[in-house]
């Protein structure tokens, strides 16, 4: 029996999985005063939220301050936000077109992606990419080694394998001191629909590492898929298959991330006017093509037709992700789908997205700006971790109590475990934002001395 037969019987189904319960509050079911769904709860909850906010001032690609404004954090996450309601959406009317789906809340699945869309980078450090692998780095090849006696194999992959994939699952869901249960309290079908790597770290791919919770929130996502009926994959217990929403989530960063880096280098020229156009109109068969060239003859300003460009793209890219999700929503049910909507594209538009991925390798990702903010940012979280690990590890020395003071009572820096003191730690710093790290930095090396 192969393995799409075997799986068969585990078939999720949309009843189960678009659920208002929410983590944390599974037994109150109050009719609440206004007619907001329980989904766009979800949104607005994350909008207001610190975490949220904290994103405006957390590196995406390119260094923050500067004269031409670019993409950070904040800006990225309500974008995706945007992209994912729009896929939610076409894939809900078309879900309905096809199939005899009884669930009343099938018409929410565009609430339900944007909300995850808004949260799926609150887990990560300051400094971008950087931020993970340094901190990564700082238990896989520091001076710590003699701390993976005192955890578990699993506690300790979590550390050297850090991912802000897993973070952002642990603060929606954690308890943290003087807050209460359940995290944000969000709705379960929202909280899974971040998961992007259903399996812990322990059983993450080496050459990837990416992960979707930490062991310290195992039983909670356990919990979560259990109720949404989320299966195990067959042969391996501890790897789940994905909320088939997360397929919409994660087709919405790709399709952000890698649209918006190429708009963002031209503003900051680092590709020129002709070189991003090509980029952009390689999506475009001959007519579609001409038809935006006739659209851009009409405007002289070329920050504007970039961003014209740029619009026509990700509308295209919209509409074939959700046609690619509603062909295989079969197979993404029977959780035998395996990879992103973006990598089944239509020949035109993957050729195109595949130059897109060449050109932001070459000279996006590798350019001055970017490595220099990288360089930094790796030198800072080290730094914060050396000094922070070694206070909550030896609070009773004089400076691991000045150090611990500065850490928020939220935090458990007083946890009976160690795996939970760095814990506490790997919380505080990676909710930090570029510009509170640097100035902690800066106070702990005597770089910044307050004014006597």
């Amino acid at each position: 029996m192969n393995f799409i037969e075997n799986n068969i019987h585990l078939r999720m189904n949309w009843n189960k999985l678009l659920s208002t319960k929410r983590f944390g509050q599974e037994e109150y079911h109050a009719k609440k005063p206004d007619d907001r769904s329980e989904f766009q709860r979800d949104y607005d909850r994350l909008i207001f939220s610190a975490p949220f906010r904290r994103l405006q001032n957390k590196t995406q690609v390119f260094p923050l301050p500067g004269s031409v404004f670019v993409h950070n954090r904040l800006t990225h996450s309500l974008e995706v936000a945007c992209v994912g309601r729009s896929l939610g959406v076409n894939v809900a009317h078309r879900i309905h077109k096809k199939d005899e789906v009884v669930s009343p809340f099938l018409d929410e699945i565009g609430s339900i992606v944007s909300a995850a869309c808004l949260a799926h980078d609150l887990g990560n450090p300051p400094f971008g990419h950087s931020g993970e692998r340094a901190i990564a780095t700082f238990f896989s090849e520091g001076n710590v080694q003699n701390l993976k006696n005192e955890m578990s194999a699993e506690e300790w992959k979590d550390c050297t394998c850090f991912e802000g994939n897993a973070n952002a699952f642990r603060l929606l869901t954690h308890q943290f001191n003087g807050r209460r249960p359940g995290g944000f309290v969000l709705t379960y079908s929202t909280l899974a629909s971040i998961v992007k790597y259903p399996y812990a770290s322990i059983y993450s791919d080496p050459r990837k590492q990416k992960f979707g919770f930490f062991d310290s929130e195992k039983a909670d996502f356990n919990k979560i898929a259990t109720e949404l009926g989320i299966p195990h994959l067959p042969g391996n217990p501890d790897h789940y298959a994905r909320h088939p929403l997360v397929y919409l989530v994660e087709a919405a960063d790709d399709i952000c991330y890698q649209i918006m880096d190429i708009e963002d280098a031209h503003k900051l020229k680092i590709l020129t006017s002709d070189e991003t156009k090509t980029l952009f109109l390689g999506f475009f068969d001959d007519e579609r093509k001409a038809r935006r060239q006739e659209t851009m003859n009409l405007v002289t300003d070329v920050n504007e037709q970039i961003a014209y460009l740029r619009s026509s793209v990700i509308g295209q890219l919209i509409d074939q992700c959700s046609a690619v999700f509603a062909e295989n929503e079969e197979a993404i049910l029977n959780g035998t789908f395996t990879l992103s909507l973006i990598k089944q594209l239509p020949k035109q538009s993957a050729d195109a997205y595949k130059s897109c991925e060449k050109m932001a390798l070459a000279k996006i990702y590798r350019s001055s700006e970017v490595l220099d903010i990288e360089l930094a940012g790796y030198k800072i979280i080290l730094t914060l971790l050396e000094n922070l690990v070694k206070a909550v590890l030896n609070p009773e020395k004089a400076y691991s109590q000045q150090l611990l003071m500065r850490i928020p009572e939220q935090y458990e820096t007083n946890s009976p475990t160690v795996y939970g003191k760095i814990m506490a730690v790997l919380d505080y710093i990676s909710g930090m934002t570029d510009i509170y790290a640097l100035d902690l930095y800066r106070k702990i090396t005597g770089m910044s001395i307050p004014t006597l």
